[in-house]
């Protein structure tokens, strides 16, 4: 059967018909022969359908780059023949596919909690705060975000600059630009502004290295949060965030403080529900339009104190047997203004809570 299904493809894709059949042999083969020619068609049939994938593949991406050219060059002013040189370098990734395919905020809280909230990434976050020190007591008076929510950003992130990301973010966006239908406007708009960020900073684009989603430096920021929130903190005439710890804990702040962030105000508290009527006020990616006290129709109420007039919503966590709930405020939404799964937004919450405990009873 799977042998009549390649040959019904190969036949389709190449637009051969048989014309005939041979006619039997007088002494059949023995079976195991029969099976090795069997596989070495199919071989040669899965090669055919693959080169003519990738050539189909190769051919709308080539479309798409010259379209994509040639809007930058109506809409920015850009000279065509660098584009062409600098895109034509470009490489398809991929490995860059399959990982933004299986991104980490897919596993269940249980699972991944463990992976950014550990004795190791905590003992570096007291490390990062104790080197940074007199950058994000400027960064919290500045901006009102306290050192210990930039710190582990920036420890879930990048492991504190230790871990920017090896791919090219030219490759990264460019494949995911014009190779990966579901979100390709999100990742052709993040590759325009990359291209901008370079001109702007006459920076080197075939050379800056960071994740395969494109995120840049030691706080990951896309282009499009670099060339709008990342700032010169240490007043060097110049911004960069894959070198200057100073830059990218100033940068974090000011993208925190710009979504919204309520300066000594509550992130999440645990809480307990009663009933299924719950579901109807869960984190759905909105800030928060009921009040504490509000959200209690629905059978939720803080296990710890929370003001009764804070508006909040409810997010619920997987674990191994069962689910753990928190009544959520428009900080932890801000949170996830920065990556906009729930899972990350409670890693860096978690993360922050030691960190800040740790430093305190090493001092």
């Amino acid at each position: 059967m799977r042998f009549l299904i390649y040959a019904l493809v190969f036949f389709a894709l190449t637009g051969c018909v048989a014309t005939s059949v041979p006619p039997p042999a007088a002494e059949p083969q023995p079976e195991i022969e029969g099976e090795k020619i069997e596989e070495r068609v199919e071989g040669k049939i899965e090669e055919k359908i693959e080169e003519k994938i990738e050539g189909r593949v190769e051919e709308e991406r080539k479309e798409g780059v010259e379209n994509f050219i040639g809007e930058m060059v109506k809409r920015h002013g850009f000279v065509q023949a660098e584009l062409e040189n600098i895109l034509g370098q470009a490489q398809y990734q991929e490995g860059i596919i399959k990982a933004i395919s299986q991104p980490a905020t897919a596993r269940p809280w249980y699972a991944y909690r463990p992976v950014f909230v550990t004795p190791k990434r905590i003992a570096a976050g007291v490390a990062f705060w104790n080197t940074n020190t007199a950058d994000l007591e400027r960064a919290r008076r500045n901006f009102g975000i306290p050192e210990e929510i930039i710190a582990a950003v920036i420890g879930v992130e990048t492991f504190y600059g230790t871990q920017n990301g090896k791919h090219r973010i030219l490759d990264s966006l460019t494949t995911l630009a014009f190779n990966y239908p579901r979100r390709a406007a999100f990742f052709r708009g993040e590759l325009e502004q990359y291209l901008l960020m370079g001109r702007n900073q006459q920076a080197d684009l075939l050379n800056i290295r960071g994740s395969y989603a494109g995120a840049i430096g030691i706080p990951q920021f896309m282009p499009s949060s670099y060339r709008r929130y990342a700032v010169d903190f240490n007043n060097d005439g110049k911004i960069d965030l894959s070198g200057s710890a100073a830059d990218a804990i100033g940068s974090v702040a000011n993208y925190l403080k710009s979504h919204g962030w309520e300066a000594g105000q509550l992130i999440a508290v645990p809480a307990m529900v009663n009933g299924e009527n719950y579901r109807e006020v869960l984190y759905s990616g909105h800030p928060p339009r009921h009040t504490v006290t509000e959200i209690g129709q629905w059978g939720v109420a803080p296990r710890w104190h929370a003001p009764g007039s804070r508006l909040a919503t409810l997010v619920e966590f997987e674990m191994k047997n069962g689910k753990e709930f928190w009544l959520a405020f428009n900080n932890f939404h801000v949170i996830t203004r920065y990556n906009r799964s729930v899972n990350y937004a409670m890693s860096v919450l978690q993360l922050a809570e030691e960190i800040r405990a740790a430093r305190a009873s090493s001092l």
